[in-house]
């Protein structure tokens, strides 16, 4: 498309239409005025919030990790003689099998 004739024919549609008399005075001035003072967020500012947001779920994440961890693993009763027997009886007998 033609930006040149594109150009034209929006021009000629905005002549076939007068402005409205329900448009305040100077309302394009106010609008562009609100905005040229609209100030630019600060890209730090909104940095900092974000790793700050995702330090605060690393550490509960953390936290849980480590509820879970200390209630899944809580020793039980067992024999230590018998699992350190265990233990020596299986390498004897890999010391038998002659390999």
């Amino acid at each position: 498309m033609n930006l040149a004739d594109l150009q034209k024919k929006l021009i000629a549609a905005a002549r076939q239409h007068p402005p409205d008399d329900r448009v305040p005075y100077a309302f394009e001035k106010r609008i562009l005025a609100g905005l040229a003072s609209a100030s630019l967020p600060d890209a730090w500012a909104l940095w900092g919030r974000a790793l700050w947001g995702g330090a605060v779920v690393c550490t509960a994440l953390a936290l849980l990790a480590g509820a879970l961890s200390v209630s899944a693993f809580r020793p039980g009763p067992t024999d230590l003689a018998q699992d350190f027997e265990q233990t020596i009886m299986a390498s004897a007998e890999d010391v038998d099998s002659g390999w």
